[in-house]
């Protein structure tokens, strides 16, 4: 069975309160990078730039990161990874990074992105904005900005679409097994 989460009003919705929430903890939008994990992260965060656009009459800069080469379940893996360019638009040095991406679950993907992120320098901040948190966390990470908390059983998916990559925004659970 197929459950909708949030619908495309609902997400819409969910980006405005994240985004309000982003420039109320920062004080604003100077010194503040969004940065995507790819996939469904990067066009999150393009989103989440362009309210603050439109509120703050300033477009913070978005990065995309690649997360492939810092998991640390890369040897389980049967077939080599993919992996896609990292292009993070501004130094990270001495300023708020807000991670961005769609689901949170165990947390190591969010391990894996500060991992990366140490890389292109030494952020004052790291923060973290999701559309979903499930639950069931395997490492001590929370998200500072959250679209919906959805409990969920570890039977059970979470599936976000969104319209830049799947052409309809929708975010929907099914148990394992079930169609989407």
């Amino acid at each position: 069975m197929v459950r909708t989460i949030l619908d495309p009003g609902a997400m819409r919705r969910a980006i405005e309160r994240i985004s309000h929430e982003i420039l109320e903890q920062n004080q604003g939008c100077t010194d503040l990078v969004l940065v995507g994990i790819r996939t469904r992260g990067v066009p999150l965060a393009e989103r989440i730039a362009e309210v603050i656009h439109r509120i703050e009459s300033h477009r913070p800069p978005v990065g995309q990161l690649d997360i492939t080469m810092y998991r640390d379940d890369l040897s389980m893996k049967m077939r080599p990874p993919s992996v896609s360019p990292t292009d993070i638009p501004h130094s990270l040095d001495g300023i708020s990074v807000v991670i961005v991406d769609d689901v949170l679950y165990t947390g190591r993907s969010v391990r894996a992105a500060m991992d990366a992120l140490n890389d292109h320098g030494r952020p004052s901040t790291i923060q973290l904005a999701v559309m979903i948190d499930r639950g069931h966390r395997e490492l001590p990470i929370r998200a500072d900005y959250v679209g919906k908390n959805v409990p969920t059983g570890q039977d059970e998916q979470v599936a976000l679409q969104i319209s830049e990559i799947d052409g309809e925004d929708l975010v929907s659970l099914t148990r394992a097994g079930d169609e989407l």
